[in-house]
């Protein structure tokens, strides 16, 4: 048996997502074979791939049409895609940005940002998180690091702001910088001069993915953000009720404008359905108190991905109070929940670097 010979079997294994096969797509590397055992390394385009299994059930069961005694033994590794093709002078080892928006407050966005990091986390991608709500900053209650300040570092010659880091991502805020009890009162310019120094005085480092909390609605941040960095793409939120739907359409609208041009990932329905405390162990208890399936008829009428449904479940209000976001809890269908998104956050990302051409920095006229 040859390197070959396990080269032609891997061609009939096809990366679900790419449609393509995983060797023509240059993902398998390391082969070896010594007796009967065989081995590779299977090369992903995210750490956090939702469909590693089946991916490796399918490559054994290809090397085994080859001879069934074989023992196979297939191991991963990964290298998340990018389309970043502008010269790298902001946030230059960030390969991802996905911006969380909503068209309305209220709706849950900074739950779904703060889980959605921690679920690419978990996945084992390296995450940091940027809270862009700049009037209302939610990561340090979200985190349990209010009161905390981060610490200056020289970078160079250069002295940068170092995130702090929890859960095993990095996080950013004004809330972090600014004493609580004090209102962010600043007209536009300057918040928007505090979400520049975010992206060039931050010490990020190499992230996989920067997932930015931006504030609800659309204004001058929203602009200065898709300005001032190349945003792989938007994750839009929203509840199943038609006043949250409505806000909605505002954001969807927005990030197709021209001059905003940033692709949408899809959209996710928060606060989907009801399941009351000890409703666990009967996960079908589902009451529809906001609507039922809003979202998903909006990402339809749209023809935009539809991310996923996350329940309106008590822990997930009260890990966020207490500064341990439900995806460090033990609320397993909360988590579950989160996971499905997130795995499709990636599944998204990953085809939208693979086939289509590279967002620019938006240049937004009359600034």
């Amino acid at each position: 048996m040859t390197t070959d010979d396990i080269l032609k079997a891997l061609s009939n294994v096809q990366e679900p997502d790419l449609g393509k096969d995983i060797v023509s797509l240059n993902m398998v590397k390391d082969i070896s074979i010594e007796g009967n055992h065989v081995s590779f390394t299977i090369v992903l385009t995210t750490p956090a791939c939702p469909l590693k299994d089946m991916i490796k059930n399918d490559c054994t069961r290809s090397i085994r049409t080859l001879d069934p005694s074989l023992v196979v033994n297939v191991k991963f590794t990964a290298n998340t895609t990018t389309k970043r093709s502008d010269s790298g002078a902001v946030l230059p080892k960030v390969k991802n940005i996905i911006a969380v928006v909503s068209g309305k407050g209220g709706v849950g966005k900074s739950t779904v940002a703060a889980n959605l990091a921690l679920a690419l986390s978990q996945g084992g991608a390296k995450v940091g998180l940027m809270d862009a709500d700049i009037y209302g900053p939610s990561v340090p209650i979200m985190f349990g690091v209010r009161g905390e300040r981060p610490l200056m570092i020289e970078i160079g010659e250069k002295g940068m702001i170092a995130p702090l880091e929890r859960y095993g991502i990095k996080l950013i805020s004004i809330g972090l910088l600014v004493d609580e009890k004090n209102a962010v009162v600043w007209r536009g310019p300057m918040a928007s001069s505090a979400i520049r120094q975010f992206v060039t005085d931050v010490y990020w480092g190499e992230l996989d993915y920067l997932v930015v909390d931006m504030p609800p609605g659309t204004g001058d941040i929203h602009l200065t953000l898709v300005q001032t960095v190349p945003v792989t793409g938007a994750v839009i939120v929203t509840t199943p009720q038609d006043v949250a739907l409505a806000d909605a359409k505002k954001a969807i609208a927005m990030f197709g404008q021209a001059q905003v041009n940033v692709p949408i990932i899809g959209l996710v329905e928060n606060m989907s359905y009801f399941i009351p405390p000890g409703g666990t162990e009967l996960p079908n208890n589902k009451y529809y108190i906001f609507g039922k399936e809003g979202g998903k008829n909006l990402a339809d009428e749209y023809d935009i991905p539809f991310l996923g449904q996350v329940p309106l479940v008590q822990s997930i209000r009260e890990g966020g109070d207490q500064g341990v976001p439900v995806m460090m809890s033990d609320d397993e269908i909360s988590k579950k929940a989160f996971q499905e998104f997130a795995d499709n956050v990636v599944r998204s990302i990953s085809m939208r670097n693979a086939n289509l051409s590279s967002e620019r920095v938006a240049e937004v006229v009359g600034e």
